[in-house]
């Protein structure tokens, strides 16, 4: 068989970039489709997976990466409660958060609109949290490891809620830096665990600008296909919940793929009594979030210079 192949590689007619795009198509059968790469947020660590293995468990509670690209936040309900070691499907999930989403089957969908869904109700899920829940991807590089990307997924608790002095949750992180008009590509994040919750939540703040070399592997990245397959949530539309998988893995893609999350991925504080309905929880149960947002009781912020940012963010 490897003769056969060698035969074929070195065909003129399937030379070079064409080959290449061959073996791309061939990818795609096999299953492609997810982030190779992702850090998973596990027991309050930052875990690296690569190809579905875990690769490292970071010692330290905080990471700094540089963002170069997000997905709208977007909301998956999960019937049953939450088995790390049952493959599962999520049957309702919004691209948008306000309805399902389009390739969500007729007899999945829970409600015409997300805020009219039983699921998306306080005590539909564990304790008081709701059944339907929000997330984040993200696509980032990290600090010192400009050549790849890794996607991550950012669960509620640590996407909305008001800040607390530096503690600040991504969407209050972001309009801080929109605040003083400046992208949050133009620095180097850094993200810590909130020490005080059960399960993994996270606050960012602002670690220094990005450099000339960081911006260049910015700018290589941005368009790249791994940026894309980072911040894409993709359902599959068939085989539902009748095809095997991997092992302790969750399956979700489109029929032209398939993408592997990690069902710990939200990990949750284990309840006393099992919920009735719960699949995954993301932490500490959040507000609905508003589509006018109320302005936060803080300090006028500076417009300014970057410098001004970083001052802003002393924590000594």
């Amino acid at each position: 068989m490897s003769n056969d192949i060698d035969v074929f590689k070195s065909n003129p007619l399937v030379a070079g970039g064409l080959f290449d795009r061959f073996m791309d198509s061939t990818k795609k059968l096999v299953g492609g489709g997810s982030s190779s790469r992702r850090i998973s947020l596990k027991g309050s660590r930052f875990r690296l997976i690569v190809g579905g293995e875990q690769i490292s468990v970071s010692k330290e509670d905080t990471m700094n990466v540089i963002v170069v690209d997000a997905a709208n936040v977007a909301r998956t309900y999960y019937e049953g409660t939450y088995d790390p070691e049952k493959v599962s499907r999520p049957m309702c999930w919004s691209h948008d958060t306000n309805m399902p989403a389009p390739e969500v089957p007729a007899d999945q969908r829970q409600a015409t609109h997300c805020a009219k869904c039983p699921m998306n109700v306080k005590g539909s899920g564990q304790g008081n949290s709701r059944a339907c829940r929000f997330s984040q991807r993200m696509a980032v590089m990290l600090e010192g490891e400009l050549d790849k990307v890794y996607q991550l997924q950012i669960p509620a608790a640590s996407i909305f809620g008001q800040a607390d002095g530096n503690k600040m949750p991504l969407q209050a992180y972001a309009k801080y830096l929109a605040e003083h008009k400046t992208p949050i590509q133009a620095v180097v994040t850094a993200m810590y665990f909130d020490e005080n919750s059960e399960s993994p939540k996270l606050f960012f703040k602002p670690a220094r600008m990005v450099d000339a070399e960081e911006t260049e592997a910015l700018m290589g990245h941005i368009d790249g296909e791994e940026v894309k397959k980072a911040i894409t949530l993709t359902v599959s539309q068939s085989d539902r919940g009748d095809a095997p998988a991997p092992d302790n893995a969750k399956v979700v893609g489109k029929a032209a793929g398939v993408m592997i999350e990690d069902p710990e991925e939200e990990e949750a504080p284990k309840p006393a009594k099992a919920a009735p309905v719960a699949a995954v929880d993301d932490g500490d149960e959040v507000e609905e979030p508003k589509v006018v947002a109320k302005k936060a009781k803080a300090e006028p912020q500076k417009e300014g210079k970057l410098a001004d940012l970083m001052a802003d963010w002393d924590d000594e």
